[in-house]
């Protein structure tokens, strides 16, 4: 079996017996509570909303694992020391001793990377000397995007998305029964009031680099993400895709699609149902 490593990717142990209550507390998520759930998605609100940082979650041995972009690591890492306060949880770096990677098949002690209706594969945590013979990460790209799954760092910057934008509603990454979490107002306000105008769009014939506005007519409807063989997932305000058929990027036609778990259409003001 083939493990392609997710170079950009930091891992962060958190144990201890208020670990899952200090998450929980904290992040958007389902917080997995044993190693025989699935990794789930979480993210790491802004006040107002944004996302500061975003991953999957999983029990691995005693402790949960989380992983970020490396570009939110830091900030990421100072956030969660704050919120500690004085929970009885350790919060570790791992940067420099253990690797996250991604692979197709089953492999032992991985966990499914499962994100409700989307299921991508395995996600598999490893100490660095171990990952010498694993592959780049462009399979799990490709598969992700084709997914219409979309990554902080890769397709969109910090404190710039709101959860709504990336689907984490529809994806399992919001628990909206759990009590109030960094963020939660807004979340809540965006899914009670259908005010959630910008969703996860996959792009097909991109012939221009990550970053480029996706035109309809002469309005800017969003910007392509990571490009991988043409292909990149988008946040688009829907309710500017009157035609799906007549948009482009750098001036050139391109082909719209929505993920297969998508709950929204083209043109739609709001996207709750």
């Amino acid at each position: 079996m083939t493990i392609h490593l997710r170079a950009d990717r930091v891992l962060f142990r958190f144990s201890g017996p208020d670990a899952h209550k200090l998450l929980n507390d904290v992040v958007t998520g389902h917080v997995p509570d044993s190693e025989a759930a699935d990794a789930a998605a979480w993210a790491l609100l802004s006040p107002q909303g944004k996302i500061l940082a975003e991953g999957l979650a999983g029990w691995m041995g005693d402790a949960l694992w989380l992983d970020a972009h490396e570009s939110v690591a830091d900030d990421f890492f100072k956030r969660m020391r704050m919120y500690r306060l004085r929970a009885k949880a350790e919060i570790e770096d791992l940067r420099d001793s253990h690797r996250l990677g991604f692979s197709l098949e089953q492999v032992p002690g991985a966990q499914r990377d499962r994100r409700g209706p989307a299921q991508l594969g395995w996600r598999v945590i490893a100490p660095v000397a171990e990952t010498g013979g694993w592959s780049d990460d462009r399979v799990y790209h490709a598969a992700r995007i084709a997914a219409g799954i979309l990554h902080q760092g890769n397709d969109f910057p910090a404190n710039d998305a709101f959860a709504h934008d990336i689907g984490l509603d529809i994806l399992d990454g919001i628990d909206f029964v759990k009590g109030c979490y960094v963020g939660q107002e807004v979340v809540s306000r965006m899914k009670h009031r259908g005010t959630a105008r910008r969703r996860p769009v996959i792009v097909s014939g991109i012939a221009a680099p990550a970053g480029s506005a996706l035109a309809t007519g002469s309005r800017e409807a969003g910007n392509v993400g990571q490009v991988v063989d043409g292909k990149a997932v988008a946040i688009l305000r829907l309710d500017r895709i009157t035609d799906p058929e007549a948009v482009t990027v750098d001036g050139k036609p391109v082909a719209l699609s929505l993920p297969d778990w998508a709950t929204y259409t083209f043109s739609e003001v709001g996207g709750e149902e």
